[in-house]
C-alpha cells in the first residue's frame, strides 16, 4: 500500500503491487544473466537494465501523480489541511536485517517524489500541507490514545477492544496530529503523539479561507 487517509481511502491495491514484483523480477533475471554471460551480453543487460528503470520511473512518476491530484481534489471538497508522516531519511532508515522484501518494498518506491506533487498540488490549491512527527503513530490507537499491537496489516487495541487496518490506524492518528501543526516544513520539534495525548497541547483552529 502507498499510502491511505483517514477517511480509509487507500492508493496502491494488488495492480501496482503485481507491475512492482514484474519489474523487480526483470530487474533479477537481467542481474543473472550480467553476472554469467560475455562482455557483449553483459553490456547488453546493462542497456536493458536502465531502459527497465526509465520505465519504472515513469510508472511511479503517473502513479504519483494520480495519487496526490486525489488526495488534494478531496482536502478542498472538506475543506481541511493535508498532514503527512514526515518520512525524511526513509531509505536510510530501513532496517538491513528486515526482510528482503520488506526492503523492496520500501525503498522502492518515490516517497519523497509523492510528497514533492503533493506540496506542489496543495500549494497551488491553497490547501494546508503540514508534516508530523511520525513516532508512535503506528502503536497508538486511535479510538482511545492506548498503545495497541500492530501485526503486518492489522492493528489491535486490548484496552478498548478496536481492531481493523493497520495503516488507517496509522492515517487516523496522522490527521489528529496534525491539527496540533500550524506550520509547513519539516517535523523536527514538532510534538509527538504520546505529547498530544498528555493533554498538555491544544489544537490550533484550523479555518480555511
Amino acid at each position: 500500500m502507498i499510502a491511505v487517509t483517514s477517511e480509509g481511502q487507500k492508493f496502491g491495491g494488488k495492480t501496482i503491487k503485481l507491475i512492482k514484483n514484474h519489474y523487480a523480477s526483470m530487474r533479477a533475471v537481467l542481474q543473472q544473466k550480467a553476472v554469467k554471460g560475455t562482455r557483449s551480453s553483459r553490456r547488453r543487460c546493462r542497456e536493458l537494465q536502465q531502459r527497465l528503470s526509465g520505465k519504472e520511473a515513469r510508472y511511479q512518476r503517473q502513479i504519483n501523480h494520480e495519487i496526490s491530484k486525489a488526495i488534494v481534489t478531496r482536502a478542498q471538497e472538506i475543506p481541511a489541511k493535508i498532514a503527512l508522516e514526515d518520512l525524511t531519511g526513509i531509505r536510510e532508515g530501513v532496517n538491513q536485517k528486515a526482510g528482503k522484501n520488506h526492503r523492496r518494498k520500501v525503498s522502492g518506491w518515490a516517497f519523497y517524489q509523492l510528497k514533492e506533487f503533493l506540496s506542489y498540488k496543495a500549494l497551488a490549491a491553497g490547501v494546508p500541507l503540514v508534516l508530523v512527527d511520525p513516532a508512535y503513530t503506528s502503536q497508538t490507537c486511535h479510538q482511545c490514545g492506548e498503545h495497541g499491537i500492530r501485526n503486518g496489516k492489522s492493528f489491535k487495541c486490548h484496552v478498548c477492544g478496536w481492531s481493523g487496518d493497520a495503516d488507517f490506524n496509522g492515517a487516523k492518528n496522522i490527521a489528529f496530529l496534525g491539527r496540533y501543526v500550524d506550520r509547513p516544513g519539516g517535523s523536527e520539534g514538532l510534538p509527538s503523539i504520546k505529547a498530544v495525548l498528555s493533554g498538555l497541547l491544544k489544537a490550533p483552529v484550523f479555518r480555511p479561507e
